[in-house]
Protein backbone atom coordinates (compact mmCIF):
# COMPACT_ATOMS: atom_id res chain seq x y z
CA UNK A 1 0.00 0.00 0.00
CA UNK A 2 2.86 2.38 0.87
CA UNK A 3 4.47 1.72 -2.56
CA UNK A 4 1.15 2.47 -4.30
CA UNK A 5 0.80 5.79 -2.46
CA UNK A 6 4.33 6.78 -3.52
CA UNK A 7 3.55 5.99 -7.16
CA UNK A 8 0.30 7.99 -6.97
CA UNK A 9 2.11 10.95 -5.44
CA UNK A 10 4.76 10.82 -8.17
CA UNK A 11 2.03 10.78 -10.82
CA UNK A 12 0.41 13.83 -9.28
CA UNK A 13 3.72 15.67 -9.35
CA UNK A 14 4.17 14.92 -13.06
CA UNK A 15 0.64 16.06 -13.86
CA UNK A 16 1.17 19.29 -11.95
CA UNK A 17 4.14 20.34 -14.08
CA UNK A 18 2.85 22.84 -16.69
CA UNK A 19 3.37 22.20 -20.40
CA UNK A 20 6.26 24.11 -21.95
CA UNK A 21 5.25 27.69 -22.62
CA UNK A 22 4.73 28.50 -26.28
CA UNK A 23 6.85 31.25 -27.78
CA UNK A 24 4.75 34.27 -28.76
CA UNK A 25 5.60 36.96 -31.30
CA UNK A 26 3.63 40.04 -32.24
CA UNK A 27 4.17 40.79 -35.96
CA UNK A 28 3.05 43.98 -37.71
CA UNK A 29 1.83 43.60 -41.30
CA UNK A 30 -0.17 45.41 -43.98
CA UNK A 31 -3.83 44.51 -44.48
CA UNK A 32 -5.19 42.49 -47.39
CA UNK A 33 -2.76 40.04 -48.98
CA UNK A 34 -0.43 40.19 -46.00
CA UNK A 35 -3.18 38.91 -43.72
CA UNK A 36 -3.74 35.86 -45.93
CA UNK A 37 -0.05 34.99 -46.12
CA UNK A 38 0.55 35.42 -42.41
CA UNK A 39 -2.48 33.33 -41.53
CA UNK A 40 -0.77 30.47 -43.36
CA UNK A 41 2.60 31.28 -41.74
CA UNK A 42 0.87 31.23 -38.35
CA UNK A 43 -0.54 27.77 -39.04
CA UNK A 44 2.92 26.43 -39.89
CA UNK A 45 4.57 28.19 -36.95
CA UNK A 46 1.95 26.88 -34.54
CA UNK A 47 3.02 23.31 -35.26
CA UNK A 48 6.51 24.26 -34.04
CA UNK A 49 5.24 25.81 -30.81
CA UNK A 50 5.30 29.43 -32.01
CA UNK A 51 2.24 31.62 -31.52
CA UNK A 52 2.26 34.38 -34.17
CA UNK A 53 -0.03 37.26 -33.25
CA UNK A 54 -0.66 39.55 -36.21
CA UNK A 55 -1.22 43.30 -35.90
CA UNK A 56 -2.64 44.90 -39.07
CA UNK A 57 -1.64 48.43 -40.13
CA UNK A 58 -3.10 50.52 -42.93
CA UNK A 59 -0.16 52.81 -43.55
CA UNK A 60 3.56 52.42 -44.11
CA UNK A 61 4.89 54.60 -41.29
CA UNK A 62 3.47 53.15 -38.07
CA UNK A 63 4.82 49.56 -38.24
CA UNK A 64 8.48 50.63 -38.02
CA UNK A 65 7.75 53.17 -35.30
CA UNK A 66 5.88 50.48 -33.33
CA UNK A 67 8.69 47.96 -33.80
CA UNK A 68 11.39 50.43 -32.78
CA UNK A 69 9.35 51.40 -29.69
CA UNK A 70 8.98 47.75 -28.62
CA UNK A 71 5.25 47.49 -29.28
CA UNK A 72 5.95 44.78 -31.88
CA UNK A 73 8.47 41.93 -31.97
CA UNK A 74 8.80 42.01 -35.75
CA UNK A 75 7.18 43.43 -38.85
CA UNK A 76 6.78 42.19 -42.41
CA UNK A 77 5.19 44.75 -44.68
CA UNK A 78 7.98 46.62 -46.48
CA UNK A 79 10.65 46.20 -49.11
CA UNK A 80 14.31 46.67 -48.27
CA UNK A 81 14.73 50.14 -49.88
CA UNK A 82 11.81 51.46 -47.82
CA UNK A 83 13.31 50.04 -44.63
CA UNK A 84 16.69 51.55 -45.48
CA UNK A 85 15.14 54.97 -46.09
CA UNK A 86 13.23 54.80 -42.79
CA UNK A 87 16.36 53.84 -40.88
CA UNK A 88 18.23 56.73 -42.47
CA UNK A 89 15.53 59.33 -41.82
CA UNK A 90 14.25 58.14 -38.42
CA UNK A 91 17.34 56.55 -36.89
CA UNK A 92 15.57 53.27 -36.18
CA UNK A 93 17.68 50.38 -34.85
CA UNK A 94 15.96 47.82 -37.08
CA UNK A 95 17.46 45.01 -39.16
CA UNK A 96 16.08 42.82 -41.96
CA UNK A 97 16.51 39.14 -41.13
CA UNK A 98 14.80 37.38 -44.06
CA UNK A 99 13.38 37.86 -47.55
CA UNK A 100 9.70 37.13 -48.17
CA UNK A 101 8.00 38.20 -51.41
CA UNK A 102 8.23 40.73 -54.19
CA UNK A 103 5.01 42.42 -55.28
CA UNK A 104 5.57 44.07 -58.69
CA UNK A 105 4.20 47.62 -58.59
CA UNK A 106 1.75 48.62 -61.33
CA UNK A 107 0.34 51.65 -63.16
CA UNK A 108 -3.47 51.73 -63.13
CA UNK A 109 -6.13 53.85 -64.80
CA UNK A 110 -9.92 54.03 -64.99
CA UNK A 111 -9.78 56.31 -68.02
CA UNK A 112 -7.39 54.72 -70.49
CA UNK A 113 -6.48 51.20 -71.60
CA UNK A 114 -2.81 51.60 -72.56
CA UNK A 115 0.16 53.79 -71.65
CA UNK A 116 0.13 55.22 -75.19
CA UNK A 117 -3.35 56.63 -74.53
CA UNK A 118 -2.12 59.01 -71.83
CA UNK A 119 -2.89 62.54 -73.03
CA UNK A 120 -0.45 65.42 -72.93
CA UNK A 121 -0.53 67.05 -69.50
CA UNK A 122 -2.00 63.96 -67.82
CA UNK A 123 -1.85 63.78 -64.03
CA UNK A 124 -0.12 60.70 -62.63
CA UNK A 125 -0.36 59.82 -58.94
CA UNK A 126 2.64 58.25 -57.21
CA UNK A 127 3.35 57.36 -53.55
CA UNK A 128 4.77 60.24 -51.54
CA UNK A 129 7.36 58.26 -49.56
CA UNK A 130 10.92 58.29 -50.95
CA UNK A 131 11.37 54.61 -51.76
CA UNK A 132 7.96 53.89 -53.31
CA UNK A 133 7.93 57.26 -55.05
CA UNK A 134 11.29 56.45 -56.57
CA UNK A 135 10.04 53.02 -57.56
CA UNK A 136 7.06 54.63 -59.31
CA UNK A 137 9.29 57.03 -61.24
CA UNK A 138 11.48 54.15 -62.40
CA UNK A 139 8.36 52.38 -63.70
CA UNK A 140 7.34 55.52 -65.60
CA UNK A 141 10.84 55.72 -67.05
CA UNK A 142 10.69 52.05 -68.10
CA UNK A 143 7.53 52.94 -70.06
CA UNK A 144 9.40 55.83 -71.79
CA UNK A 145 7.07 58.38 -70.20
CA UNK A 146 9.87 60.27 -68.47
CA UNK A 147 13.65 60.20 -68.32
CA UNK A 148 15.59 60.42 -65.07
CA UNK A 149 19.02 61.82 -64.35
CA UNK A 150 21.76 59.24 -64.89
CA UNK A 151 23.04 57.50 -61.78
CA UNK A 152 20.10 58.22 -59.49
CA UNK A 153 19.84 54.58 -58.44
CA UNK A 154 16.61 53.29 -56.90
CA UNK A 155 15.64 56.45 -55.00
CA UNK A 156 15.01 59.12 -57.62
CA UNK A 157 12.70 62.07 -56.90
CA UNK A 158 10.61 64.25 -59.19
CA UNK A 159 13.55 66.68 -59.18
CA UNK A 160 15.56 64.05 -61.05
CA UNK A 161 13.23 64.11 -64.08
CA UNK A 162 15.25 65.43 -67.01
CA UNK A 163 12.80 64.72 -69.84
CA UNK A 164 9.00 64.74 -69.76
CA UNK A 165 7.78 64.66 -73.38
CA UNK A 166 4.08 64.47 -72.45
CA UNK A 167 4.37 67.21 -69.80
CA UNK A 168 2.97 64.80 -67.24
CA UNK A 169 1.97 66.29 -63.90
CA UNK A 170 3.28 64.06 -61.10
CA UNK A 171 1.08 64.20 -58.00
CA UNK A 172 2.57 62.73 -54.82
CA UNK A 173 -0.03 61.21 -52.46
CA UNK A 174 -0.06 58.87 -49.50
CA UNK A 175 0.25 55.34 -50.87
CA UNK A 176 -2.99 54.18 -49.22
CA UNK A 177 -4.91 57.09 -50.75
CA UNK A 178 -3.97 56.36 -54.38
CA UNK A 179 -6.70 53.77 -55.14
CA UNK A 180 -9.35 56.14 -53.76
CA UNK A 181 -7.95 58.99 -55.87
CA UNK A 182 -7.82 57.01 -59.10
CA UNK A 183 -11.05 58.52 -60.47
CA UNK A 184 -9.54 62.00 -60.15
CA UNK A 185 -6.28 61.08 -61.89
CA UNK A 186 -5.42 59.95 -65.39
CA UNK A 187 -3.41 57.10 -63.86
CA UNK A 188 -1.61 56.15 -60.66
CA UNK A 189 1.25 53.90 -59.63
CA UNK A 190 -0.16 51.80 -56.79
CA UNK A 191 1.55 49.34 -54.46
CA UNK A 192 0.18 45.85 -54.90
CA UNK A 193 -1.23 45.44 -51.38
CA UNK A 194 -3.34 48.59 -51.78
CA UNK A 195 -4.26 47.66 -55.34
CA UNK A 196 -5.59 44.27 -54.22
CA UNK A 197 -7.62 45.89 -51.44
CA UNK A 198 -9.27 47.99 -54.17
CA UNK A 199 -9.90 44.85 -56.27
CA UNK A 200 -7.22 45.80 -58.80
CA UNK A 201 -5.19 42.81 -59.94
CA UNK A 202 -1.70 43.65 -61.27
CA UNK A 203 -1.64 41.06 -64.03
CA UNK A 204 -5.14 41.90 -65.25
CA UNK A 205 -5.92 45.52 -64.44
CA UNK A 206 -2.59 47.36 -64.67
CA UNK A 207 -1.63 49.18 -67.86
CA UNK A 208 2.05 48.76 -66.97
CA UNK A 209 3.89 46.68 -64.39
CA UNK A 210 7.51 46.43 -63.31
CA UNK A 211 9.58 43.33 -64.05
CA UNK A 212 9.75 40.66 -61.33
CA UNK A 213 13.18 39.31 -62.28
CA UNK A 214 16.11 40.94 -60.45
CA UNK A 215 13.64 43.23 -58.71
CA UNK A 216 15.42 45.13 -55.88
CA UNK A 217 12.14 45.74 -54.03
CA UNK A 218 11.85 42.40 -52.25
CA UNK A 219 9.94 42.50 -48.97
CA UNK A 220 11.58 41.52 -45.68
CA UNK A 221 10.93 40.43 -42.13
CA UNK A 222 12.46 43.03 -39.81
CA UNK A 223 13.25 43.02 -36.09
CA UNK A 224 15.04 45.28 -33.65
CA UNK A 225 18.76 44.98 -34.30
CA UNK A 226 19.44 43.94 -30.71
CA UNK A 227 17.07 40.96 -31.16
CA UNK A 228 18.22 39.73 -34.57
CA UNK A 229 20.07 36.63 -33.32
CA UNK A 230 17.35 35.35 -30.98
CA UNK A 231 16.41 31.70 -31.71
CA UNK A 232 12.70 32.56 -31.76
CA UNK A 233 13.22 34.62 -34.92
CA UNK A 234 15.02 31.75 -36.62
CA UNK A 235 11.89 29.74 -35.87
CA UNK A 236 9.72 32.49 -37.39
CA UNK A 237 11.80 32.64 -40.57
CA UNK A 238 11.79 28.84 -40.85
CA UNK A 239 7.98 28.87 -40.70
CA UNK A 240 7.79 31.42 -43.52
CA UNK A 241 10.45 29.74 -45.66
CA UNK A 242 8.55 26.48 -46.16
CA UNK A 243 7.22 24.88 -49.32
CA UNK A 244 3.74 25.10 -47.78
CA UNK A 245 3.90 28.90 -47.62
CA UNK A 246 5.65 29.17 -51.01
CA UNK A 247 2.95 27.13 -52.75
CA UNK A 248 0.19 29.04 -50.98
CA UNK A 249 1.59 32.35 -52.28
CA UNK A 250 2.01 31.05 -55.83
CA UNK A 251 -1.46 29.51 -56.01
CA UNK A 252 -3.34 32.29 -54.23
CA UNK A 253 -1.86 35.41 -55.80
CA UNK A 254 -1.07 34.17 -59.32
CA UNK A 255 1.87 36.49 -59.93
CA UNK A 256 0.82 39.50 -57.88
CA UNK A 257 3.01 38.18 -55.05
CA UNK A 258 6.14 36.20 -55.90
CA UNK A 259 8.16 34.30 -53.24
CA UNK A 260 11.84 35.28 -53.12
CA UNK A 261 13.09 32.58 -50.75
Amino acid sequence: MKKLLVLLAASLVVLAVPAAARDKLKVGISGGDGELIWRKVGEVAGKDGLDVQVVVFNDYLLPNAALDAGDLDANAFQHKPFLDSQIKSKGYKITAIADTIVAPIGLYSRKIKTVNDLPKGATIGIPNDPSNGGRALLLLQAQNLIKLKAGVGILPTVLDITENPKSLRIKELDAAQLPRSLDDLNAAVINTNYALQADLWPGKDSIAIEAAKDNPYGNVIAVRTVDKDKPVFRKLVAAYHTDVVRQFILETFKGSQIPVF
